[in-house]
């Protein structure tokens, strides 16, 4: 399999991903807000909302990765000398990287230290399951940035500026 191919397996995985919290999330707010006023609340709907909502955080900030449609100064970077554009391409990936590799270390602590407990409101899903997000987003978020290394060393090598957040979709297939 390409780097092209696993890339755009990911990204199409984690599009359905996170269509699929956000329409829940919705689905479950409108049966929650219907419910409450029909006097049969969902005693669990704040506890799993809020786990929604983390998952679709977590997941959606590596599909931003994926895109490169984080904020950034491109056009300011490529007007930087080759050496410049290049040493900050690469102290900036270390550290990104870096940070979400502490990230995922410290989210597998968490669930270690939360391993037998469960929510409050739904005692028979484990709190390790819920917050294994944290662990996992930041590996896909890892995994996101090195797929797109290679196309923002070969831009910065040349001088480009990368994806325009303007354009970003022209000539993209649905």
């Amino acid at each position: 399999m390409t780097l092209a191919a696993a890339r755009r397996a990911l990204e199409q995985f984690l599009v359905a991903f996170c269509v699929l919290q956000t329409a829940l999330l919705a689905l479950l707010v409108c049966a929650a807000v219907v419910l409450r006023k029909a006097g049969a609340p969902l005693t669990w709907y704040d506890e799993v909302a809020s786990i929604q909502l983390a998952w679709l955080t977590y997941y959606g900030a590596a599909l931003a990765a994926l895109n490169r449609a984080h904020l950034g100064v491109p056009s300011i970077v490529a007007a930087l000398p080759r050496a410049m554009r290049l040493a900050l391409l690469v102290g900036g990936e270390i550290l990104v990287i870096g940070f979400f590799a502490l990230i995922a270390w410290f989210g597998l602590q968490v669930i270690l230290i939360l391993e037998g407990d469960t929510l409050i409101s739904l005692p028979w899903v484990p709190v390790s399951v819920t917050q294994s997000v944290i662990p996992i987003g930041a590996v896909l978020f890892i995994i996101a940035e090195l797929m797109t290394f290679p196309e923002r060393l070969g831009e910065a090598w040349r001088g480009e500026q990368g994806v325009d957040p303007e354009r970003y979709f022209e000539g993209r297939r649905p």
